[in-house]
């Protein structure tokens, strides 16, 4: 396929599956079956590895999760609510849990619990009583569903105790019941996740009352010490939650026969029999009256969890083992190395073309050099291949051996885009060149996409040109190449290029939290950011200066931050080039710094009888929550709704339902900059 014709491909199949998952995510009613979105996702999948730099950065591929609707209020988390790495094979898992023992240095014990496929729940309870239940949305902010919540019977209203805490569940449709409502609809649910999402976004929570749904309860937030999740569990269950009785407890410890005991319902063993288990559970699976896609495998122990800590997207201490999708056969035909912005060596298995659950697969990435040793792949070996969660391909045995005589490949030493060597670091390869032209041309794309700086009118070709035409060699040159340069070039007429330098100052005036994370430091991703910040390090000075000690403490000390994620920011703050790049963007008038809003002696209380709502996105706030945070310290109340109560709404742009109907009622509307005025009422 030529380079033209996949562009046109990209641009269409992400216009269609955006499209596409507002209708699954958001509105609960897909119009395509799973295999059709499936396959066209898919084909997305294949054609951004096979044309890497044609990748956008909100491709469908990258926004895949986030259940949050325009329709219903939002509300902040104030837990984690993170997604989480998966599995698919007992090798691998047996490998991760031998990790995690590793890491921590401990004897371990893991539990074992099923992964429903429902509709993710975090519910709130404040001196006992349940305050808020919230969908799990983008893992930061969630939509307010407790109205709805409430109608199910198995959710407590009110707790033995006046207890503070959050607690995780899933929200599910049993299967007979499902099928039976299901019948009555003129638009049937696809699955009972979909017919369980959909019931809690209805408008009227007496609707919600005739569907029976059900939850099980998985994880508990105390405000006091546990130090175990088995703990957490019989505490929950204490307090009346629902659990799920088929609960796995393996470890290698000697305590077994009293968990046993207390939990007869429970399969309790040691490590050697948990392979078996998830055996039986998969051959269970069929005759469960909910559906599953695999088991969620946890540390137990909570000082075992803090030490391993989490990435911005998943915790270490938990995996998901999903179950195995259908196969087929193929033949490895070639291997190539693909190097992202980091200078990670991906390897890529190109396998004669098979057809798998409705899609044609051709290219398998083969993760690392470990992945292809445990499989013994080589050029030529015929394989065994699956499309793990129904998406993703990948290798899971050799079938047969190559006729030719091929031993088990190996990344090269060098790499294949600028001839530097290839060195290894933990489980992964590295290109050692931050100057080669697969790296550079990444850092920068990622540097400049929407979720990060949001340099806008630098689409993906404008930045092929930039790069090609050796006007741009790195993130730094973004801010010191003359735009007026591209006059005369086709599709650069004056207006195109005064786009350009508009968009380029306008970046200047993102703040440090954005501008820290779309450096594309491995590991400090936006939540990372949030952490250090709040931990005190409000500038990268004070960052630099940490990394030159060299003590990894000085950011394991704060809750949230693994040991690796602080041997990587050492590592890469105290990398000449990393500096260099910070040096030049300080002076192309980048912020470095976290802004103190300085507050001159207001008031007591300037927001003293105001009720406060926020809706839309904002420069200087970022999560927007921040926002209502200055609300709260200066005498105001928040609220998650626009309702009759409300006396102001703080709109950036971006800002849909909330703005409209705050309109129609009469509610005053105030901008960032007018609310920043009310914070700082002496400034000019």
């Amino acid at each position: 396929m030529t380079r033209e014709r996949a562009k046109e491909e990209i641009e269409e199949l992400s216009r269609r599956l955006i499209s596409y998952q507002h209708e699954y995510y958001v509105l609960n009613r897909p119009s395509i079956s799973d295999l059709e979105y499936d396959r066209m996702l898919e084909r997305l999948l294949n054609l951004e590895k096979q044309f890497p730099d044609l990748e956008y950065p909100d491709s469908p591929t990258q926004r895949i999760g986030s259940d949050l609707s325009q329709e219903l209020p939002e509300a902040p988390h104030t837990i984690p609510v993170l997604s989480l790495d998966k599995v698919y094979s007992e090798a691998e898992l047996s490998s991760w849990i031998e990790k995690s023992v590793r890491n921590t240095g401990s004897e371990l014990s893991f539990i074992l619990e099923e992964k429903i496929d429902g509709s993710s729940i975090v519910l709130y309870y404040e001196s006992g009583l349940l305050t808020r239940a919230l969908t799990r949305g983008n893992g930061l902010v969630g939509n307010d569903v407790t109205r709805n919540v409430k109608t199910i019977g198995a959710v407590p209203l009110r707790l033995p105790g006046a207890v503070d805490l959050a607690v995780r569940g899933e929200i599910f449709l049993p299967l007979k019941l499902f099928h039976e409502l299901n019948s009555r609809l003129e638009a049937p649910y696809a699955n009972p996740r979909n017919f369980a999402s959909g019931a809690l976004r209805r408008v009227k929570s007496s609707e919600v009352a005739g569907i029976p749904l059900d939850i099980l309860v998985y994880e508990g937030y105390f405000s006091s010490p546990v130090s175990t999740h088995l703990e957490i569990l019989e505490e929950l269950d204490r307090l009346g939650f629902k659990l799920n009785p088929r609960v796995g407890f393996f470890s290698g410890k000697d305590n077994l026969k009293t968990i046993r005991d207390n939990h007869p319902t429970w399969q309790v063993g040691n490590l050697e029999d948990l392979p078996s288990y998830i055996r039986t559970i998969r051959q269970q699976r069929a005759s469960l009256d909910y559906e599953i896609d695999g088991l969620v495998v946890k540390v137990n122990e909570i000082e075992a969890r803090e030490k391993l800590g989490f990435t911005g997207h998943h915790p270490r201490w938990a995996i998901a083992f999903k179950f195995e999708a259908p196969e087929a056969v193929t033949r490895v035909e070639n291997i190539e190395v693909q190097v992202g912005r980091t200078g990670r060596v991906t390897p890529v298995a190109r396998v004669k073309p098979v057809k798998l659950s409705g899609s044609t697969i051709s290219n398998i990435t083969l993760h690392n050099q470990d992945y292809i040793d445990m499989l013994e792949l080589a050029l030529g070996d015929r394989v065994s291949i699956s499309k793990r969660g129904d998406v993703i391909p990948a290798v899971e045995r050799v079938l047969e051996k190559n006729e030719e005589g091929n031993t088990t490949w190996n990344i090269p030493p060098n790499c294949p885009g600028c001839k530097s060597l290839i060195s290894r670091l933990g489980a992964h390869h590295f290109c050692v060149n931050p100057d080669c032209p697969d790296q550079v041309r990444g850092r920068i794309a990622f540097f400049a996409a929407r979720g990060q700086m949001d340099i806008e009118n630098l689409g993906s070709e404008t930045l092929d040109l930039l790069i090609d035409r050796g006007f741009v060699r790195d993130v730094q040159d973004l801010y010191r190449f003359n735009p007026d340069d591209l006059l005369g070039l086709q599709g650069f007429g004056e207006k195109k290029v005064a786009l350009i330098k508009a968009g380029l100052k306008k970046s200047k005036h993102q703040p440090y939290r954005v501008v820290l994370p779309s450096l594309g430091i491995p590991e400090v991703g936006q939540k990372a950011v949030e952490l250090l910040i709040e931990a005190g390090f409000r500038d990268i000075d004070s960052l630099l200066n940490a990394a030159d000690k060299q003590d990894p403490y000085l950011f394991t000390a704060i809750h949230g931050i693994g040991e690796r994620t602080a041997l990587t920011l050492i590592r890469e703050l105290s990398s000449p080039e990393v500096r260099h790049r910070i040096e030049e963007l300080k002076k192309a008038g980048l912020c470095f710094s976290e802004e103190v809003l300085p507050v001159s002696e207001p008031p007591e209380a300037v927001f003293s009888g105001q009720t406060w709502c926020v809706t839309g996105s904002f420069t200087h706030f970022k999560p927007r929550e921040l926002a209502m945070e200055e609300v709260k310290r200066l005498g105001g109340r928040v609220s998650s709704s626009v309702t009759g109560k409300i006396t102001h709404l703080l709109a950036g742009p971006g800002a849909g339902s909330k703005l409209d109907r705050a309109r129609s009622l009469g509610v005053q509307v105030v901008s960032e900059e007018e609310f920043l005025k009310l914070l700082n009422p002496t400034s000019k």
